[in-house]
């Protein structure tokens, strides 16, 4: 920005996403605002959109000029030009007015490009579904899954019903290409190559979905220096993924959507107009891949033997190779893949190393991930070198695997030609340590075995990116935010998992009960939605929505059925809502919510709901499962009577009169069914008086306002006749934090968590993870790297930063600045990247003053809540409160000193 510049734009996005390849003929535009001054307001804005980039370099709007618009909104404008052409790209820029009455600069040019109506897919592959033979079902679970079929699945796994296959066609271009756009999907996951060269960077593509409901396929632009004059050559790998599991080694459930299969088009625009596609049809051929064995369960094997050189480039004889079948299409609807791809993100170098014998060693990589290895080795043709990954060591300090999927490894064997690298491409596992027999490492010792020369574990996830930080000066809190935050990222795959090892599955309780916390550190604009699109394609038909998203595999009775876990289907929207301030997935997702509610109506009697998983997980001396010290039909009941009050919420936000009316009475209804059921009048308890069963209730504003003070003293003296301990679990933890937090009562969760002990994450700490644990005491669970306990993120956050948003002006269109001053903590500093820029809360206590440092983005507002007394002296950028021009408004009727500030960075004064 120029120094006589006012503000500037930037950061367009289009439908939440920079540049998107596939997007419908309804693109939503969003910008940011940047200045250096304070208190900065837009008022106006104009959109030019061309249907080139000269066109718009000169200003030329063939498609769409909306003029000088008077208007402050800058989060998805709606496009109101002309009626936009399918597979096309389009250019836009945008420039606005401020409150100063100057106009901005034009933004740099940002492009959008428009998704096919119809894609016509052929589904190629190397033999048809009907002659795979393989199972159909989502009921063959490890614990009932009967031994012949399993045999017969085994026996079947070299098979090209379940082989990983590469396809190859040659294409000509012999004209000057303008543009040239790939439509993809490989099921279950592919790797493709033009010219021998990987296209994109994804890991694991496409995401997950139910692919008898929706099959996601990617879009690349490629460059025109990818295509060659002459003869060009397609290659593509495929793997089975979540779409055709094995039995072989380990494996959570056998389930098949259908062999390996692909789809494939290219559209080439040349230079004089004319174009030319290239399209997975009948003349393509395949042949078996050196990757003989692939599961996303039980590893990756490859034979470098099986190679064949130059496979995926031009002057390749592929005489021996075979014909494609054409296949039976998957049921799924083919949608694009609108959310980020999963990526290799970090890589880390061996920290540790341990022979344990002869020839057997132990790697430490450092850091528990879901990943999988790099290995560089060098020996004699056929040698095989296998490599285990786990999260613990066994008592003989060789790598377990027992609590987490056994057997689980990865074979690779060489083709005996110097230093050769290799890492899996359709397999990951959760792991810190590798072991690897019968080698020699670094240098060669014994020259019948081969020998290890370089090992690196990747770290994968998914590439939304990190929107937010905290730091402060108690150092569990900031081990235990890096705890939890590396344990998201494991679990932050195509879809948000319980663990990257045992089960991969989602389990969707995770995300609302974490949601916050997810959203304060993620960019989940894209990947929200895409959950949500799985949620209503899991749904059933009574309008259940099952525990895990995609539902792979039917676990039946409650582990199906949970209204902790089905709820979210109501949540998310308004979560995503509150964050983003896009209404979005209320108006697409309305009719979700309204069945899975209608639903619950369906299982409740006279307005109690009875069955589910409870408050899962909760500490106590007991065996961690099922909710033990609060009855399971007060926690459905309340996720009921939540679910109820957000729909009523809902349809009064979308103008639904009728189900307003409808709604709000039966959340009044399902209240008062609740209280008279759970609720003892003469001790001021609910339930069992646990804590979960005192907290849900105030949390949800169910408890009558007489009342309310009872209860939340009752909650507080059982955390302090537990010595300052939680009973909670999956499920109550975020509901007695946050009713800790928001009465005031910051100093009882600093207790509960300032300490080393189990349950806290202290514990763990001291146990010297790098992940957070399924379980309190990571000795007792079977997961080291879970993330659903997580919820005091959102502590971290709203209280201990205090950035917070305003439910009234969603999106962080202006938001709350209230940060907690607790125990002997010295200082605290978070920030978050919201869709109008970076907001930043930092305090500092020091010679009897507070110190506290803020950054509020162009086009907003905060509101500045300071924990100090009311009639303490405040300083505002050097000046009286009473005489700093930036304070906007004086808030006389807070507890706290509160007032309003604009947009730009302020350091604050306050006497303690």
């Amino acid at each position: 920005m120029s120094a006589n510049a006012q503000i500037a734009v930037q950061n367009l996005s289009c439908n939440s996403a920079v540049n998107p390849l596939a997007i419908d003929k309804n693109p939503g535009f969003s910008w940011q605002l940047i200045s250096k001054k304070s208190n900065v307001l837009q008022t106006a804005y104009q959109i030019l959109v061309a249907s080139s980039e000269e066109k718009l370099k000169h200003n030329e709007a063939d498609v769409w000029d909306s003029g000088k618009v008077v208007s402050a909104t800058s989060q998805d404008l709606a496009f109101e030009g002309k009626k936009l052409k399918e597979e096309t790209r389009y250019f836009w820029k945008v420039r606005v007015w401020s409150n100063v009455k100057k106009a901005s600069k034009w933004s740099e040019i940002s492009t959008f490009r428009t998704q096919p109506s119809d894609l016509n897919p052929i589904w190629i592959g190397a033999i048809t579904k009907a002659d795979s033979h393989l199972p159909e079902g989502r009921n063959y679970h490890t614990a009932t899954f009967n031994r012949q079929k399993k045999d017969a699945l085994i026996n079947a796994s070299d098979s090209l019903s379940r082989r990983s296959i590469m396809l190859r066609k040659p294409f000509s271009v012999n004209k000057e290409i303008k543009e040239a756009v790939v439509y993809i999907s490989g099921l279950g996951h592919y790797e493709l190559t033009i010219n021998s060269k990987k296209i994109g960077n994804s890991e694991f593509a496409p995401l997950w979905t139910d692919y008898d409901k929706t099959v996601n396929y990617n879009v690349y632009e490629l460059n025109t220096e990818e295509l060659q004059k002459g003869e060009n050559v397609i290659g593509v790998l495929l793997g089975n993924g979540m779409y055709n599991t094995l039995a072989e080694r380990y494996s959570k459930f056998y389930v098949s959507f259908g062999p390996p299969t692909l789809f494939f088009k290219m559209k080439i625009t040349y230079k004089d107009g004319s174009s030319a596609i290239v399209k997975s049809d009948a003349s393509w051929k395949y042949s078996k891949s050196p990757i003989t064995y692939n599961s996303i369960f039980g590893g990756e094997d490859y034979n470098a033997n099986l190679e064949q050189k130059g496979w995926n480039s031009k002057g390749f004889n592929d005489t021996n190779w075979k014909k494609v079948v054409v296949q039976e299409a998957p049921k799924g609807v083919l949608r694009p893949q609108t959310t980020t791809p999963i990526t290799i993100q970090k890589r880390y170098e061996v920290k540790e190393v341990k022979e344990l014998k002869p020839n057997f060693y132990i790697f430490n990589m450092g850091q528990n991930l879901s990943g999988f290895t790099t290995i560089k080795v060098k020996g004699k043709k056929g040698q095989t070198v296998r490599v285990w990954v786990g999260e613990s060591l066994n008592d003989d300090g060789t790598v377990g695997q027992g609590k987490t999927g056994k057997p689980y490894y990865y074979d690779y064997t060489l083709k005996g030609e110097g230093i050769e690298e290799w890492q899996p491409k359709f397999s990951y596992y959760g792991f810190q340590y590798v072991q690897i027999e019968n080698i020699n490492y670094k240098e060669t010792k014994n020259e019948n075995l081969p020998t290890l020369v370089d090992l690196k574990s990747n770290f994968i996830y998914n590439s939304a990116g990190e929107v937010g930080t905290f730091e402060c000066s108690n150092d569990i809190f900031n081990k235990t935010h890096w705890l939890i935050n590396n344990a998201i990222k494991s679990n932050f795959q195509s879809v948000f998992t319980d663990c990257p090892q045992r089960e991969k599955l989602g389990w969707i309780e995770e995300i609302q009960l974490n949601g916050p916390g997810l959203l304060f550190n993620y960019n989940l604009e894209s990947f929200i939605p895409a959950t949500m699109q799985n949620i209503a394609d899991s749904q059933r038909d009574s309008g259940l929505v099952p525990s895990i998203v995609p539902e792979y595999v039917v676990f039946g009775g409650d582990f199906t059925d949970s209204p902790e876990w089905g709820v979210t289907a109501v949540i998310l929207p308004w979560m995503y809502y509150d964050y983003y301030g896009d209404d979005s997935l209320l108006r697409k997702y309305y009719p979700v919510m309204k069945k899975y509610v209608d639903y619950l109506t369906s299982k409740s009697k006279d307005g109690i709901v009875s069955h589910g998983l409870g408050d899962w997980y909760d500490y106590g001396e007991h065996a961690a499962g099922y909710s033990k010290n609060s009855p399971i039909a007060l926690s459905a009941t309340s996720h009921y009577y939540f679910g109820i009050d957000l729909l009523a919420k809902a349809a009064k936000h979308l103008n639904k009169q009728e189900d307003v009316f409808f709604y709000e009475n039966l959340a009044k209804s399902v209240k008062n069914a609740f209280n008279g059921k759970f609720f003892d009048a003469k001790t001021k308890q609910y339930g069992t008086g646990s804590q979960f069963s005192n907290a849900v209730p105030l949390f949800l504003n169910m408890v009558a306002p007489e009342d309310r003070q009872a209860v939340l003293d009752n909650l507080v003296n059982d955390i302090k006749a537990r010595n300052y301990r939680l009973t909670t679990g999956d499920v109550g933890n975020r509901y007695l934090f946050q009713v800790l937090a928001d009465n005031g009562l910051n100093e009882v969760m600093y207790k509960m968590h300032n300490h080393y002990d189990a349950p806290g994450y202290g514990f763990q700490i001291k146990f010297g993870l790098t992940t957070l644990t399924e379980q309190w005491d990571p000795r007792k669970g079977n997961s080291w790297n879970h993330f659903m306990l997580g919820q005091i993120e959102e502590w971290f956050y709203k209280s201990l930063a205090g950035i917070v948003p305003d439910e009234k002006q969603p999106g962080f269109k202006h938001f709350f600045l209230q940060p907690e001053i607790v125990g002997d903590m010295t200082f605290a500093k978070g920030t978050y990247r919201s869709v109008y820029g970076e907001i930043k809360s930092e305090w500092e206590k020091k010679d009897g003053k507070m110190y506290f440092r803020c950054s509020i983005p162009a086009n907003t507002t905060a509101t500045i809540k300071l924990p100090v007394s009311k009639n303490a002296a405040i300083e505002v950028n050097g000046k009286k409160i009473s005489e700093a021009k930036a304070v906007l408004n004086v808030l006389e009727n807070e507890q706290k000193p509160s007032f309003v500030l604009g947009s730009g960075n302020y350091v604050i004064e306050a006497a303690l």
